[in-house]
């Protein structure tokens, strides 16, 4: 299915992009897509959000909501999306899109952030997070990323094997009450904890916690509820870029596709059916067509309009598909090699 065509369509991107396609879908050797995510810091997507940066540090002048964001005002309404422009959004685009941090370390930009950036939630400074499992999981992985203090990190870390549920996942709305794992929630920790583990090396403490977060999405087949094997929800093959802060299959396959990598594991085989959503998903020309993209403010477009072959979602799904397939394919020939004596 990754004719050349399609090659060279996504090879026509900006270098947050095309810097992964010639690693993880051309196979070009590392001096190639090296160069190319060079250039993020300077040119396209990249360079545009280096250039909002306010001299406190922060974007939008906020941690986690611009500064000028009315709670009250028709932006707060529950069908008008949240804006993604403040601080915490802009260094997740930014650390995804592979810029060297070495670009915002001579800004001093993680200790312009404790100085000056404090979360909406009881003003809790930036760097020691808040009660949000998301909103920790972004600021582990931001500041393994920016070398923030590790004390501060570390504190993050310890707080979700502390609020990890019952069920082994966690749960945004554990303040609330809530002792039941949320699919998303549970992602977006696993992202920051596997963050934390790759800076790091991790301790038995974060691997155990990853492990028991894993194995919440697995014994679901990444999709399914657990009582009923019904999917929990529409959302989980609606595939949108950016990802946000929202859990699909081929987000979550993503998530194991690079904790697989860095553990030296196999894909697991109870995320058969979630690969099948995805692959099922795949347009017969070997794009993925972008969902319905999150409301809100943002600073500029990177993906195109709902309905459309999206870029950004044809490499993650293609290098998704790569990896389960090549897998699968080495444990075939491992089982082979077995019964055969060799």
């Amino acid at each position: 299915m990754v004719t050349e065509s399609l090659i060279a369509w996504l090879l026509d991107s900006d270098p947050a992009l095309r810097w992964q396609v010639e690693r993880d879908v051309v196979g070009e050797p590392a001096e190639v897509w090296e160069a190319t995510r060079a250039r993020v810091a300077t040119e396209g997507f990249g360079a545009r959000l280096l250039a909002l940066q306010d001299s406190d540090g922060q974007w939008a002048g906020g941690a986690f909501f611009p500064a000028d964001f009315d709670f009250q005002g028709p932006e707060a309404a529950d069908d008008a999306g949240q804006p993604w422009t403040a601080t915490t959004w802009t260094l997740n685009a930014l650390r995804e899109w592979g810029l060297d941090s070495a670009v915002l370390r001579k800004r001093r930009t993680a200790e312009l952030l404790a100085e000056n950036s404090r979360w909406d939630y009881e003003d809790l400074p930036y760097w020691g997070g808040e009660v949000d499992c998301c909103i920790n999981a972004w600021t582990i992985a931001n500041g393994v990323w920016l070398r923030a203090d590790i004390t501060d990190i570390t504190g993050i870390v310890d707080w979700f094997g502390e609020h990890r549920l019952p069920d082994g996942g966690w749960n945004c709305e554990w303040i609330e009450g809530s002792r039941r794992s949320s699919y998303h929630s549970t992602l977006n920790s696993l992202k920051g904890l596997l963050a934390y583990d790759v800076a790091t090396g991790g301790t038995d403490a974060t691997r155990a916690a990853r492990r028991s977060g894993e194995e919440y999405l697995l014994q679901r087949g990444l999709f399914r509820r657990r009582s009923t094997g019904d999917a929990v929800a529409p959302w989980v093959d609606r595939f949108t870029y950016p990802f946000r802060w929202t859990y699909s299959v081929l987000n979550a396959a993503e998530y194991f596709r690079r904790a697989a990598l860095i553990d030296g594991t196999a894909p697991d085989p109870r995320m058969a059916d979630g690969i099948a959503l995805i692959r099922a998903a795949r347009q017969p020309d070997g794009t993925w067509l972008q969902g319905r993209r999150h409301r809100g403010r943002v600073w500029f477009d990177v993906d195109v309009p709902e309905g459309q072959p999206s870029k950004w979602l044809t490499m993650y799904g293609t290098r998704v598909l790569a990896w389960w397939d090549q897998g699968r394919d080495h444990s075939r020939e491992a089982h082979t090699d077995s019964h055969d004596g060799r």
